[in-house]
C-alpha cells in the first residue's frame, strides 16, 4: 500500500510533537541517515537516531510548529520553528528539515539549524537572547543571564 512522503512525514512530526519515541522512529527506515544540510553525518540506523533524539524527547517545551511544507516527488522539505529546553534555558531554534522518503519510510533526513534563541525573563523583562560563540547576545545586553 501506498503512503504518500507527505503523509509520512506529517506522522514523524506528530510523533516528534507528541514525544512518541517509538512512533516516530516508526517512520524511518532502519537504515536511515540524519545529515546536516550540506553533508555531515549526524546518525545513521535506528540505534543511532533514537540515541541522538531520546534525551530532547524529555524536554517539557519541546514542539516543532510547521511554518510551511513544500514536496516534490518523494522529497518534503518542512520549515520549522521548534521550542527547546538548551542547556542554558528554555528558547527556540528554526529549522530546515529535507526528507527524502521511499516506500513508506524516511530514508534520509537533513537539517539547516538556525542559531538557538533563548527565552526567558531577565530583570522582570521578557527577553531572546541568541546564542554565538562569544556567549548570548541579549538584544545589546550581553552576556544574558536569563
Amino acid at each position: 500500500m501506498y503512503t504518500s512522503p507527505e503523509v509520512v512525514v506529517q506522522r514523524q512530526l506528530d510523533a516528534y510533537n507528541s514525544k512518541d519515541l517509538d512512533g516516530w522512529l516508526s517512520t524511518y527506515a532502519p537504515d536511515a541517515r540524519q545529515y546536516e544540510l550540506g553533508g555531515k553525518l549526524l546518525a545513521e540506523g535506528h540505534e543511532q537516531i533514537k540515541a541522538r533524539t531520546a534525551p530532547r524527547f524529555l524536554e517539557s517545551t519541546l514542539h516543532a510548529r510547521l511554518i510551511r511544507r513544500e514536496v516534490m516527488g518523494n522529497v518534503v522539505v518542512d520549515y520549522e520553528d521548534v521550542s527547546r529546553t538548551f542547556p542554558e534555558g528554555p528558547g527556540r531554534i528554526e529549522l530546515v528539515c529535507v526528507y527524502v522518503v521511499e516506500q513508506g519510510q524516511i530514508q534520509s533526513a537533513s537539517f539547516a539549524f538556525g542559531p538557538p534563541v533563548l527565552t526567558g525573563a531577565l530583570g522582570g523583562k521578557n527577553v531572546m537572547c541568541q546564542i554565538d560563540a562569544n556567549g548570548y547576545d541579549c538584544h545589546g545586553t550581553s552576556p544574558c543571564t536569563g
